[in-house]
């Protein structure tokens, strides 16, 4: 069975990004103990992952590289935000496990919509927040193999994701 759209995948790849140098760098490793699952068109991977993926079959190999626009875009300065620290005061009490440089927190947008950033920087009054995805503006290589490849069920597409072996138990 070839990789097409409404099919569950899975995968095992090196992702390598372009480094400061250009050289490449090894990021990610998804091993055969445990390869990523999808659904191919519905995975909320980049389009260009998914199509460079199109066509190929169970023990097929793949090497690409992806530039920012067919990944997850330009990196953009005005997605960096000072967020007032009353934000992260919970009954008072300034939450100081989640308030880590470096971690990655759950948001909300003035039009309700749930976003993730990151921590830059905390000082006094602010705290300095990413909300670009961590691959955003990077050239990304990926070297890797199909694993599986199977038809979804119904209940996985009115779902949007894979369901059992490497999925979602419920």
């Amino acid at each position: 069975m070839k990789i097409a759209p409404n099919q569950v995948v899975a995968v095992t790849y090196e992702l390598s990004l372009l480094n400061d140098g250009d050289e490449w760098q090894m990021v990610e490793t998804v091993g055969d103990d445990q390869p990523m699952y999808f659904i191919q068109g519905m995975s909320g991977l980049p389009e260009a992952f998914e199509d460079r993926l199109n066509g190929l079959a169970e023990g097929d190999t793949f090497d690409f590289k992806l530039d920012p626009e067919q990944g997850y875009g330009d990196y953009d300065t005005e997605a960096v935000a000072e967020i007032p620290l009353e934000v992260f005061k919970v009954d008072g009490k300034l939450q100081e496990d989640i308030l880590q440089v470096g971690n990655m927190v759950p948001m909300t947008n003035e039009e309700g919509h749930r976003l993730m950033g990151q921590i830059v920087e905390i000082d006094e009054e602010f705290v300095l927040m990413d909300f670009n995805h961590p691959l955003a503006g990077r050239e990304m290589h990926f070297v890797g193999k199909v694993q599986k490849v199977r038809a979804a069920t119904a209940e996985e597409l009115e779902h949007g994701h894979v369901h059992g072996d490497g999925g979602v138990h419920h």
